[in-house]
């Protein structure tokens, strides 16, 4: 079999020709790593960078360290964040749980009056990082980033046709085949914190109409609820009617 190749198309929209009706002939649908949610880290990197450029060309200090641990402190819970919301799945209900769980802490930490304390104690959280540091690590993180967006996430992708769907791996050329014909696609519920930082991305549960069949599970694809949405009414069209 030929080495097939990866449609030139965004993630945003289905992507193919499109019928005399106006749909798509086919949509191809891509899976990513968790690395997909973690583009904050290197963003605020580079934010953090070029505030300690800029007070340090004010205060005229040497190092480009920055005069408190404020942007430290900021970057390290950022991090921190980002781990717990790629690897803690809080689907639907629980999504809402969390976020009410951290607004009551809120309301109970400033009822009590411990937010003086706790920011008192800042001070003497003394982090610290050199300009250099933000850049290499930023930097670093960003081409690993799009390395993995652009090109290891592509190497396995599905491609939807009225009446087939197939796995295609672009290395070794390898595919398998499925009939679309009393196949359900499901959207599983949202994760809040992973929709937002991935842009609409959830995941996609395939079920073949054969019993024999496991049921096909792609993890963070984008935008899936309008991918949901433009495959049902894709495979909804009968193949002989497409050109």
């Amino acid at each position: 079999m030929s080495l097939p190749s990866i449609a030139p198309a965004t993630e945003s929209a289905p992507i193919g020709n499109t019928t005399s009706t106006g749909s798509p002939q086919e949509i191809i649908i891509y899976s990513h790593s968790t690395l997909l949610y973690w583009w904050p880290a290197w963003v605020v990197g580079y934010a953090i960078a070029l505030i300690n450029a800029a007070q340090a060309r004010f205060t005229g200090s040497a190092g480009g360290s920055a005069s408190s641990s404020a942007l430290g402190l900021t970057f390290i819970v950022v991090l921190l964040l980002l781990i717990v919301f790629t690897n803690v799945r809080m689907r639907g209900v629980n999504s809402v749980v969390a976020l009410l769980g951290v607004s009551l802490a809120t309301v109970l930490l400033a009822w009590l009056g411990w937010w003086d304390d706790i920011a008192a104690l800042i001070p003497y959280l003394f982090v610290q990082m050199n300009i250099g540091f933000y850049l290499v690590f930023s930097t670093g993180l960003m081409v690993i980033w799009l390395i993995m967006f652009f090109v290891f996430d592509r190497l396995t992708y599905w491609r939807i046709r009225p009446g087939q769907l197939t796995e295609e791996h672009v290395v070794g050329g390898g595919a398998e085949s499925f009939d679309t014909n009393g196949m359900r696609f499901q959207r599983l519920n949202a994760d809040f914190f992973r929709g937002v930082l991935g842009l609409g991305a959830g995941d996609l549960t395939i079920t073949t109409a054969t019993e024999r069949d496991a049921p096909i599970h792609i993890p963070n694809v984008m935008f899936v609820a309008s991918k949901v949405h433009a495959v049902e009414k894709l495979i909804a069209v009968k193949p002989e009617r497409t050109s």
